[in-house]
Formats: structure tokens, C-alpha cells, sequence
């Protein structure tokens, strides 16, 4: 698919991921790590604005100038911007206006990409693309913490894929040590976090073939895995104190019985699927609960042709740093993934979430160690 079909395309699905919502629904942010779906609709769009339209395409009018302000996410050369906690206060502009800010954005990127695209600008309209697949990820995650939250747990729609159960018998896959190497190596896109390919050495090891299932994680319940403070780092320890946690988001105990929110609607919890909307903290606690460890990131990757992965993010052990010898891209793009290296773990593989052919091996997620509305997982390893 050439860039300008691929740009048509993502626009569309990000669009499309909203119509089951109400428009009361575009504007809701129950805690700071939501969005509220208007705002990932109206800021993928300033994306291409800011970064494309206006210092590219010829008397380009804004839609709105002061949209700039309210828009920009992180990205402190581009401007002020509203802080991320009050990006559920904005009733205006109305969803209305969102959406013809992005028709008005997106028929100014099709003239100018019919127009052809410079050495310069490809790369550029790349991230773009991408940058709103990562929040098509984003929006439907964000979606879900809305709808789930809310006392009514209102249905969104079918989503067949949401309930995973890998079918096979559980087993471990022993991995020689060497030297291997890491990192993407193709032409084909990637994130500057995903460069430069280098050499690692890993120990033997052994990981899992399949996920942590909900079987599983009842069990660490029923022994008391909540209760255990010598499985938990010191601040999940805190977490789950200060949190009063004591099973996976979205998990509800119904005169004793456990039954589960999802997109579909609320259901009993199926023992064979795998575990998912877990922290760090939990999967830390819970693999030193089963004897065994989190793989490190380059584990995961030197192993992942061995077994299925892409329907939940899993945590690893790393820390997420630069590669060796990374380089951050000049101006404001350089915001993208580098100033966040520190105090974040790295999350491997992809979700049920991830929008189509955006996974691949060597992508490297982030998040800090207590966010668990991501749909996220883990998958066991021990070193031999």
C-alpha cells in the first residue's frame, strides 16, 4: 500500500473505532492516563498540521489557530498546551468541529501528498501515519476504561478476539547462550527506540510458550498473592496498599464469583484465557510467587519466533533505555520517544488493540510500572 492509500486508510479507522460511542462519550477522562476519545481524534490531527501542512503546503489555512494550544500533547518546542488533567474539561470544540477539523486537515494532506513527497517529508508523514495507529491503540484502550467505569458498564461492541485461549499444552523453550543480535534491521518502518541493531549476550534460558491464564492468576489469588508482601517490590507493595488491589482491572467480584468487564459486555471468567489489564507490580509478584522471572526484552525477542504473541502487550524485566550508540532525532520529533527513557518498563509483542500491521518483533512499548488499563500480560522465563 502506497503512503497516500495508507494515510487514507488510518484516518478512516480511528474514525471508525468511534461510532459505536455516544457523543457524551467523546468527551469523558476518569483518571489522567485517559484520553478522552475527542482529543486522540483531534491531536493525531494537529500531528499532520503542525508538522506537514504548515510548513509545507502553500497558503495553508489553519482550521483554527488556537487549536495548536489545545491540541499538542507533550511536545513543549511546539508551544504551550493545555496540561494533560484537563483535557476532560474541553466541552468545546464540540465533537462536531473535531471531526471537521479532520476533514479539513485530511483533504489539505491529500493535496499536498498528490503534489508529491519530498526526501524530507516522507519520513515524516511515516511517524504521522504511525503516530495515529499508536493512539488507535490508544483510543480503543482508553474506551474501554470509560465504558467499564462507568456504574452502567455500557456495551461498546463484539469483540471476538478480546477472550484468548492458546489451545496448546505449556511447556518451556530452552535458549542456547550467545551472542545475538538485536533490533530492526529491515527498511520498512520503525520507531528511533527500535535503532540501532547491536549484539547482546544472553545466558541460557527457558521462557514460556504460552501466557499466564486466568486460571493461574486465580490461584495466586486463593493463596493469598495480594496478602504476600515478601513477592512484591516495596512500591508494588505500596501499590497494592494504597490501592486496596487484590485481582486484575476490570475484574469483579459478584457474590463471589468473579466475572469480567469486557467490550462485549460483562461475562464469568473463562479459567483458560489468558490474564490480561495487569501492572508490572503484578506480574513481578507473580512470576516470583510461581519460583521463576519475567524475560528480559532481548529474551523475548531472540525467542519470539517460538511461540504465538500479538494479542497482549507482555511486560519484561527491562528498563526502558536507549540502545547502544541510539541517537535522538533533531527538533521537536526528537520528543517522540527519547525523553521518556526513565523509569518506564519495556513491554514486548502487541494487542488485540494494536492497529493492523503495526506489531512486529522488535517494537518496544512503555509504560510505568503501576499502568495496567493497556490490555498487557506476561509470560514466564527462568534463567538455566
Amino acid at each position: 500500500m502506497n503512503l497516500l492509500d495508507l494515510f487514507i486508510q488510518t484516518r478512516s479507522d480511528s474514525e471508525i473505532l468511534c461510532k459505536p460511542l455516544e457523543t457524551e462519550d467523546y468527551v469523558v477522562q476518569p483518571i489522567v492516563d485517559v484520553s478522552p476519545p475527542k482529543w486522540h481524534l483531534a491531536h493525531t490531527t494537529w500531528f499532520f498540521e503542525e508538522f506537514l501542512l504548515v510548513p509545507y503546503l502553500k497558503d495553508y489555512q489553519r482550521f483554527d489557530k488556537r487549536y495548536a494550544y489545545v491540541f499538542n500533547s507533550y511536545y513543549e518546542s511546539m508551544g504551550k498546551r493545555v496540561v494533560r488533567t484537563d483535557r476532560g474539561n474541553l466541552s468545546r470544540p464540540s465533537v462536531k468541529d473535531v471531526y471537521a477539523y479532520r476533514q479539513h486537515v485530511t483533504n489539505a494532506m491529500k493535496s499536498l501528498l498528490n503534489q508529491g513527497l519530498s526526501e524530507e517529508m516522507k519520513p515524516v508523514l511515516e511517524i504521522g501515519i504511525h503516530h495515529e495507529k499508536q493512539h488507535q491503540e490508544l483510543l480503543l484502550t482508553d474506551i474501554k476504561y470509560i465504558l467499564g467505569n462507568n456504574p452502567l458498564q455500557p456495551i461498546y461492541g463484539s469483540r471476538k478476539d478480546e477472550v484468548l485461549v492458546e489451545d496448546i499444552e505449556s511447556k518451556l523453550i530452552s535458549i542456547k547462550e550467545g551472542i545475538y543480535e538485536i533490533g530492526h534491521a529491515s527498511d520498512s518502518f520503525c520507531y528511533d527506540n527500535e535503532l540501532p541493531k547491536h549484539r547482546v549476550f544472553l545466558e541460557p534460558y527457558a521462557i514460556s510458550n504460552k501466557l499466564v491464564t486466568n486460571a493461574e492468576w486465580m490461584e495466586f489469588m486463593a493463596y493469598g498473592g495480594y496478602e504476600n508482601a515478601l513477592i512484591w517490590h516495596t512500591e508494588g507493595w505500596d501499590w497494592v496498599k494504597k490501592n486496596k488491589v487484590n485481582a486484575p482491572m476490570y475484574w469483579f467480584n459478584d457474590d463471589g464469583k468473579w466475572v469480567n468487564y469486557l467490550l462485549s459486555g460483562s461475562e464469568n471468567i473463562n479459567p483458560d484465557a489468558a490474564v490480561t489489564h495487569i501492572c508490572y507490580y503484578e506480574a513481578f509478584a507473580f512470576a516470583q510467587w510461581k519460583g521463576m522471572r519475567l524475560p528480559t526484552e532481548f529474551e523475548w525477542e531472540i525467542a519470539q519466533d517460538k511461540f504465538s504473541w500479538g494479542s497482549r502487550w507482555e511486560w519484561t524485566e527491562s528498563a526502558y533505555l536507549p540502545y547502544p550508540n541510539y541517537q535522538k532525532p533533531d527538533g521537536a520529533l526528537g520528543e517522540y520517544n527519547g525523553k521518556f527513557m526513565v523509569n518506564q518498563k519495556v513491554l514486548r509483542g502487541a494487542s488485540i488493540a494494536t492497529a493492523t500491521n503495526h506489531e512486529r518483533s522488535t517494537y518496544r512499548n512503555f509504560f510505568h510500572p503501576y499502568l495496567r488499563w493497556q490490555f498487557t500480560g506476561l509470560r514466564l522465563a527462568k534463567s538455566l
